[in-house]
């Protein structure tokens, strides 16, 4: 590949001929595209209804200047080809419904771009430069990123296939490398080392997508891993044998984006591969390599935000309401409040605990500043961030330079925070061309060293001729080299907070449609649904149990009324229970649909195909109680499964032979009489319930373990998770929490010692806790995933938010055990007495006491008496009296 790249480096660039019409060249197809794009964008987007002809005239101009000079730099450099077969693509997609972006990186500089829908943000209003993207001084392959709707982009990919030839299309190689525990696992199982030493070996290797560690790296830092070395060949023998093939190349795998199309059948041009998981060829060339031999990319990226966009649009047109995203105002005060007070879980690029503090603090107005924060929110420009803030709120002057760079950084308030700034100080002050500015700043992106010394003197040269003096120019260089290193691409800052800014104003304007479309697409990731489920909380939107009889497939809107009214909520997801799989919760709405909602167990059995359901899944249904609504009795429901399936399993055969039952033709009486009878099981207690209920979903829905003990926690004076920003603001050192252990991750740090992030819930609300050293050693045992606790932690306040950090830890009961707690029964009928008093009689001698309470439902009356005794009350004793049948709740007093 580099020797063919090196014989073809001059190439021009190969582009399958666009079909202009009769007579056209794609340079005068170009242009009337452009021009008549142009047109229709001024009209809609920069004028307005009480312009006059000459203002309307003096408005366009700066864009038909524009239009008129980028459309001659796209002709010199050739590429006319190249901006008509993006704009075909796009158009075709928005023409049949499928979402597209707004264009990502520098392509949302250019006029043409936006004049012919490949973009969708003014590149004037947002002062955004076609030098950052085509440079006719820097001759390079224009690269336009596009995104499409996740579920959609396929289908774009295969309308370029069918029009250009399957053929003239291919997507394009890379390489995976053996990384540190991906070696260590290959080398192991050719050496027939045992599974279980090779995995535990792997783990020991620290894993850090963002900044991989390798394998000599890790035997330097993990003790277990350089003890094993020394002390057991076998170990020494795979890891020598791994660090000579770490990071050479592994398998084959194709772009996530890229594509290219060619002007006749690519294997004339390249060497194609095909991946057995694709119908589409693929090319030998890497990336690199396949634009030297003339190819030209396009990118095709899947954006799962836009398909989260589809579908909340869709839940809001179902509720009555018609709207179209590009027709959201920029201004939209509901949007703004939501973002100062950092409310933004779900929101597009925004919703990093960091994020939503520095949100907090700036208390954003206007849409230029969710661009800055985009670009300022990485290592780098970060630190820029307080100043910004600062200076936005007037609490510091704005710190200019020199005053003729002025109107370049007000609008960040005196900060270099785009690269665009970068090329606009070099061309006010030392009169680059907006090409030279490029140039420049590519230069000061890469630091050589020598071509920045050229650049000095020409920046020095040309502020002199400006009347800058050379210690100030010389200032500003230094200024905009260190800035350039780290400098962020405007134009690919404002499309992003774009898409944030209509994933903001959908979340603020119509919440419970946005978060039903967030979920959906993270269906498969349960800690993820866990977040959602505690931010519909804070929203105040019921997040409605799985149902048979009224979940779809994926998350939706539940209103009072078909086709509008109130929202009562967001209805759970069939196909989010864990282990059922989507197609096979398809049959079961599908069958829904068809004849009407499920009357019972065996209506559902015999309704649903059978062949699409196996008994775990049925199980773990159960389990999440989406039968609820046929039975209640999940327990019951579970062991029922193996009766149901043989009973659905006669009537296929019955009805496939034609043959009806004893009581066929009857009542519906008759008809039922042959139902087998369902095992007798006594229902699950609450916290049974839960328990199964977390293993189906992920986390607890219709409620928590800790609920029964809440009134005697507070009587100890342990603080409620909803309420730790009450103790931070009051500047508590420490504190006691209680909760149940949703997670666990124990990590080492580089010298080798453990610490652990600790995952808490209560009913109100989670956090996390660290835990190191000594304390994890004496509490490893207990702190496993559904531990429920009462934790003593200290909050400490070294970093930028403060922090819990575990001090010690005891089982809840025990640490409730003391608490002068009784219980309130509350009973449908007498008949439950003599066995509430059999059970009571074994626990007499607490200091508990004990209320009865008769709910008449016929007359809606209630009697009450307290008990004369004192009980032992804990909760396997409220678990005892919640199974007896007759008594409808027992609750603390």
């Amino acid at each position: 590949a580099k020797r063919c790249a090196f014989l073809v480096e001059s190439i021009d660039p190969i582009l399958p001929p666009f079909d202009c019409g009769e007579g056209l060249t794609e340079e005068d197809e170009l242009r009337r595209q452009a021009k008549n794009g142009l047109d229709e964008r001024l009209l809609v987007h920069v004028y307005t209804d009480d312009m006059s002809d000459a203002e309307k005239e003096e408005a366009a101009r700066p864009y038909r200047e524009r239009l008129d000079f980028e459309l001659d730099v796209i002709v010199q450099m050739g590429f006319p080809g190249y901006f008509l077969i993006v704009a075909d693509f796009i158009q075709w997609s928005k023409d049949k419904g499928i979402r597209v972006g707004p264009s990502r990186g520098s392509g949302a500089g250019s006029v043409v771009a936006w004049a012919l829908t490949i973009t969708d943000l003014d590149p004037l209003k947002f002062g955004l430069l076609f030098e950052r993207f085509l440079n006719p001084e820097r001759v390079s392959m224009p690269d336009f990123d596009i995104d499409f709707c996740q579920d959609r982009r396929d289908e774009v990919i295969r309308y370029v296939q069918d029009k250009y030839g399957h053929d003239h299309v291919a997507q394009i190689i890379t390489f995976g490398k053996l990384q540190a525990r991906a070696v260590l696992r290959d080398v192991g199982r050719v050496l027939q080392m045992p599974y279980g030493q090779i995995d535990r070996i792997s783990k020991l290797v620290p894993n850090n997508p963002a900044n991989p560690v390798t394998l000599k790296e890790a035997l330097e830092q993990e003790p277990g891993l350089k003890a094993q070395y020394r002390e057991d060949d076998a170990v020494k023998h795979l890891i020598d044998q791994a660090l000579q093939l770490e990071g050479l190349y592994r398998h084959a795998s194709t772009h996530a984006a890229g594509v290219v199309i060619g002007d006749r059948p690519l294997d004339q041009l390249v060497p194609l591969y095909r991946d057995p998981k694709s119908d589409m060829p693929v090319t030998q060339f890497s990336m690199k390599y396949v634009e030297s031999t003339g190819l030209v990319k396009f990118d095709f990226l899947g954006l799962k935000t836009l398909t989260v966009l589809d579908r909340a649009i869709a839940h809001v047109r179902d509720g009555g309401l018609d709207m179209d995203i590009a027709d959201i105002p920029e201004g939209d005060e509901t949007t703004f409040e939501m973002l100062g007070r950092g409310e933004t879980v779900g929101v597009f690029q925004l919703e990093s605990s960091g994020m939503r503090d520095v949100l907090r603090q700036m208390k954003p107005d206007k849409f230029e500043d969710i661009i800055a924060i985009v670009a300022l929110y990485r290592p780098g420009p970060m630190d820029n961030i307080p100043k910004y803030i600062r200076t936005k709120h007037g609490q510091e002057e704005p710190d200019y330079p020199h005053m003729m760079l002025e109107a370049i950084l007000a609008e960040t308030y005196g900060i270099p925070v785009y690269q665009e700034q970068v090329m606009q100080i070099a061309q006010v002050m030392s009169g680059y061309s907006l090409g030279e500015a490029d140039l420049l700043r590519r230069a000061m992106g890469k630091k050589i060293k020598s071509e920045m010394d050229q650049q000095r003197v020409r920046f020095v040269d040309g502020a002199k001729k400006n009347n800058v003096r050379p210690d100030t120019a010389n200032f500003v260089f230094e200024l905009i080299e260190k800035f350039a290193g780290y400098g962020f691409n405007k134009s690919h800052a404002a499309a992003y907070a774009l898409v944030a800014w209509q994933t903001a104003w959908l979340k603020a304007n119509h919440p419970a449609a946005f978060m039903a479309a967030s979920m959906t697409l993270d269906m498969g990731n349960t800690d993820k649904l866990d977040v959602f489920r505690q931010e519909l909380k804070r929203l105040r939107i019921p997040l409605l149990p799985p149902d048979v009889n009224r979940s779809g497939v994926v998350f939706g809107v539940e209103r009072d009324a078909p086709g509008g009214g109130e929202v009562l909520g967001i209805r759970y997801a069939l196909a989010a229970i864990k282990n059922v799989g989507r197609e096979a919760m398809a049959a079961i709405v599908r069958a829904r649909d068809a004849d009407g909602p499920f009357k019972d167990l065996f209506d559902f059995i015999t309704r649903v195909e059978t062949t699409t359901l196996n008994k775990r899944q049925l199980e773990n249904l159960a389990r999440a109680g989406a039968f609820d609504c046929l039975n209640s009795n999940r327990r019951q429901v579970m062991k029922s499964f193996d009766v149901l399936l043989g009973y659905a399993n006669r009537q296929a055969a019955d009805r496939a032979s034609g043959q009806m039952g004893l009581f066929g033709g009857g009542d519906a009486a008759e008809a039922n009489a042959d139902r087998p009878p369902l095992p007798e099981m006594p229902a699950f207690d609450d916290l049974e319930r839960l328990a199964e209920e977390r293993g189906a979903i992920g986390f607890y829905l219709s409620g928590h373990p800790l609920d029964d003990y809440q009134k005697r926690l507070r009587q100890k004076g342990v603080w409620a998770l909803e309420r730790l920003p009450d103790a931070f603001a009051e500047g508590m050192t420490s504190l006691m929490l209680a909760g149940s252990v949703s997670a666990l991750q124990v990590r080492r740090s580089a010298k080798g010692r453990a610490f652990a992030f600790i995952s808490l819930s209560d009913p109100s609300g989670e956090c996390e806790i660290l835990c190191f050293g000594d304390v994890l050693n004496a509490h490893r045992d207990q702190l496993e995933v559904g531990w429920n606790g009462v934790f003593r932690v200290e909050i400490r306040r070294d970093r930028e938010e403060p922090t819990l950090t575990l001090i010690g830890a005891e089982p809840i009961d025990a640490f409730v055990a003391d608490a002068a707690a009784g219980a309130r029964i509350t009973l449908s009928a007498p008949d439950a007495l003599p066995t509430i008093k059999s059970i009571l009689d074994r626990a007499q001698g607490g200091r508990g006491l004990v209320q009865l309470t008769l709910r008449d439902s016929q007359v809606m009356n209630e009697v009450s008496m307290q008990l004369p005794a004192a009980y032992s009350v804990d909760r396997s004793l409220q678990r005892s009296l919640k199974t007896i049948p007759g008594v409808i709740d027992v609750s603390d007093i």
